[in-house]
């Protein structure tokens, strides 16, 4: 494999090329493949198991199946990949200040609705991550809010609850708005 993060960014550019040729083919069937483990929906397979090296781990066979199916998810209806540069914590906080700003609500009032589904997803244990992720980009593309696609797959990968870097990470950028 090329150094890290190069082949993390080439897969997401490969994604972004589906929705900038509009393969919408492709990205129902990336959709198939929610919240179902990686070899079981063949149709999405096709478009992720080529990016795997040979000896990849099931975690990074499960992030990458993942993230392919969050991104498709967002994607859908879209056809543009729109830029943004931060944690998943900076999108939910971009998505609380967007609701506040649109309905005129107090940041507060937005932030308080927000965090129940975000303090879950923090406190998630990296198998009941695709869930809690699902939900998330779900009210991220309701918003749409855009979504650091090779951040977060590299957050994914880097999952853990002893630690918990990228889970402080994110929840710094949520609560303090910074990255």
């Amino acid at each position: 494999m090329s150094k890290p993060g190069e082949h993390e960014r080439s897969f997401i550019t490969y994604l972004e090329e589906l929705v900038t040729n509009g393969d919408v083919g492709a990205l129902a069937s990336l959709r198939r493949g929610l919240g179902r483990p990686p070899g079981s929906i063949a149709q999405a397979d096709r478009y992720i198991f080529r990016w795997l090296w040979e000896d990849a781990k099931p975690w990074d066979i499960d992030r990458y199946y993942l993230l392919a199916t969050l991104f498709a998810l967002w994607h859908q209806g879209e056809s543009n990949n729109p830029s943004f540069t931060g944690n998943l914590g900076a999108s939910m906080r971009m998505m609380v200040d967007k609701i506040a700003t649109k309905t005129g609500r107090k940041r507060e009032d937005v932030e308080k609705t927000t965090e129940r589904r975000f303090m879950a997803l923090l406190n998630c244990h990296h198998d009941d991550l695709p869930e809690h992720l699902r939900h998330s980009v779900s009210l991220l593309k309701a918003k749409d809010v855009p979504i650091d696609w090779v951040q977060l797959l590299n957050d994914i990968g880097r999952w853990d609850l002893e630690s918990r870097d990228i889970q402080r990470s994110w929840a710094k950028s949520f609560w303090s708005g910074t990255q």
